[in-house]
């Protein structure tokens, strides 16, 4: 049998993301697609129609939310997701800088000046840190029933509803944009990006 013999990378690519960070975006993302099909078969009737056996959707939707938070926790494991955690809550001058670019269209070389990830990367990531929150809190309120008065239920139902919807159209854009990346897309399944697109898009990075 012929030893495996590890291939170099190409000088011309950078390492962008480590396993552990591809890992957590994997699993995250798998999680969050059971719980954007399974409230589509809960709430669009064609869909509930279609699928059937509403108790076990619910139980999956359920089970599949409780664990929406537990691959980012787990990758707090991993130093390297710890510092790009760390990268993703700074914002800075330069962040301002390519959001102003960003909204009068401003495609200038140099104009969209970012670190390792810009300031829209940052914006979403914490958006949606949040709204995760939110969903898990509201989602347990409405799972105890017998915990909580009906007027909390009632606000939790309406908050988790809305917000889901909302949640459905940020996901997406955000779908939309990677489709429209290629190169961002190869970072995050193999982890490495070409050193032209670093310098272009994210400018201030050393990796």
């Amino acid at each position: 049998m012929t030893p495996r013999v590890d291939v170099p990378r190409p000088a011309t690519e950078v390492r962008r993301f480590t396993p552990a960070a591809r890992h957590v975006h994997r699993a995250t993302a798998a999680l969050m697609g059971v719980c954007v099909v399974t409230a589509a078969c809960l709430y669009i009737p064609q869909f509930a129609e279609l699928v059937g056996r509403r108790e076990l959707v619910v139980r999956v939707h359920e089970w599949a939310g409780l664990a929406l938070p537990v691959p980012a926790l787990a990758g707090l494991v991993s130093g390297a997701f710890r510092r790009d955690l760390g990268l993703l809550n700074r914002f800075g001058p330069h962040d301002r800088t390519w959001l102003r670019a960003v909204l009068r269209r401003d495609r200038r070389p140099g104009s969209r000046p970012a670190g390792k990830f810009n300031a829209g990367q940052k914006i979403y990531a914490s958006w949606f840190a949040g709204a995760t929150l939110v969903m898990l809190g509201t989602g347990l309120l409405m799972w105890f029933t017998h915990l909580t008065p009906l007027r909390w239920r009632t606000s939790a139902t309406f908050v988790h509803d809305w917000l889901a919807l909302t949640l459905g159209i940020v996901l997406a854009g955000h779908i939309g944009m990677a489709l429209a990346d290629p190169e961002a897309r190869h970072g995050l399944r193999r982890g490495t990006v070409s050193r032209e697109w670093a310098e272009r898009e994210h400018s201030l990075w050393r990796p």
